[in-house]
């Protein structure tokens, strides 16, 4: 990987732990902030694509998921969707 492409995967990281604790639903900014603290240094492309999709969904639908008081749909149950919720169930 060259270095422009590192750099932009820095950034990408840092853009989204900023947009994970500024949401606007406190509960979804908390546990979101706190996944993307924890785990953004280490995600992939691929993950951190995920990670941004999930951030353009509703917050309702994400914190109910997390809790597990809805099921996850088919199109948004990625790898790192279920890491969240699984962050959530182990904490």
């Amino acid at each position: 990987m060259n270095g422009e492409a590192v750099e932009s995967l820095e950034i990408r990281r840092r853009r989204l732990q900023f947009r994970s604790w500024h949401r606007g639903m406190k509960e979804v900014d908390l546990m979101l902030g706190r996944f993307a603290d924890k785990h953004a240094r280490d995600m992939t492309a691929k993950e951190i694509s995920e990670f941004e999709s999930l951030l353009e969904l509703p917050d309702p639908d994400i914190y109910n998921w997390i809790v597990g008081a809805e099921p996850v749909p088919t199109e948004y149950d990625t790898k790192t969707l279920r890491q969240l919720i699984e962050f959530y169930r182990v904490a």
